[in-house]
């Protein structure tokens, strides 16, 4: 179900307040965050924490997967990091920010409460959202156009957890790199890049939602899933990708006179093996 997303309150002046002495708030229109998997130990709530705290908006989207109920059914995960992140998320919505919740397929347990509020916090399906310069935006997870997740879930678990095991490998391998003074390297955004099957599949998930926004008479489409940060025109429409707080730690924002721009809270290279796309981080 498609939901019009009403225009947010303004923030409360006091709502904006300096982070340090030499840093203030930095303020947007609209944030839109998605795949923090809550609940797993590979989330970075940390990171996640920590630009929560240096950012505001008067709109808040979570784009799905923000609570990881897969790995939470295997074991038990929640340290006091992913309860701050939640209770920072619930302290916007009391200082006047409008926060919407669109499950994803990692917390399709929320499915069940669409058009509902927990502390504020609105759970939709799906939403249109209007940036500031009047362009409609389908607002949606993704996972309904991942044909894995939606034909063989059995499969996507299996994934997942193949998943699972290159972040916690990547990490140890990071951890030795950095002794020696080297940059982190990402081995499952090596794997992402060079094996041809997983290229493909991104790159018909992102034609799937761009034909589906354009179905919907939408001028673009924002979404998450994938764990792949991207702003890029095609088929006539803006595709948006916010990413992932397990990796790349990205989140996109609207400015106040509607350009879009993915913030990459840190920089994790992909190996020079790859060669980088040429793909514009903002669209006015």
């Amino acid at each position: 179900m498609k939901t019009e997303a009403a225009p947010a309150a303004p923030l409360p002046n006091d709502a904006t307040a300096a982070v340090s002495s030499s840093e203030e708030m930095r303020r947007y229109r609209t944030i839109w965050i998605s795949d923090a998997h809550l609940g797993w130990r590979a989330s970075e709530a940390g990171h996640l924490l920590d630009f929560l705290k240096k950012h505001d908006a008067e709109h808040w989207y979570l784009v799905g997967d923000m609570v990881d109920g897969w790995m939470l059914r295997r074991s038990w995960h929640w340290p006091q990091t992913h309860n701050d992140v939640v209770q920072k998320l619930l302290r916007k919505v009391r200082k006047g920010a409008r926060v919407d919740y669109i499950p994803g397929n990692h917390d399709s347990f929320l499915s069940d409460f669409v058009e509902l509020q927990f502390g504020g916090v609105s759970v939709l399906r799906d939403a249109i959202h209007t940036t500031a310069d009047g362009r409609k935006f389908l607002v949606l997870h993704g996972d309904e156009f991942d044909s894995v997740v939606h034909y063989a879930p059995w499969l996507a678990f299996l994934g997942n957890n193949g998943y699972d095991a290159m972040i916690l490998i990547g990490r140890q391998f990071n951890r030795l790199r950095r002794l020696f003074g080297q940059p982190d390297w990402s081995l499952s955004a090596y794997v992402k890049h060079r094996v041809k099957n997983i290229v493909k599949f991104v790159t018909d998930y992102e034609h799937a939602l761009a034909r589906e926004a354009l179905k919907r008479g939408a001028d673009g489409v924002i979404c998450g899933h994938i764990h792949k940060a991207e702003i890029r025109d095609f088929e006539g429409m803006t595709y948006c990708n916010t990413g992932d707080w397990v990796e790349s730690c990205t989140a996109l924002v609207e400015h106040f006179d509607g350009k879009l721009e993915i913030i990459r809270w840190l920089d994790v290279p992909v190996p020079s093996l790859v060669p980088a796309a040429s793909v514009p981080e903002a669209v006015d």
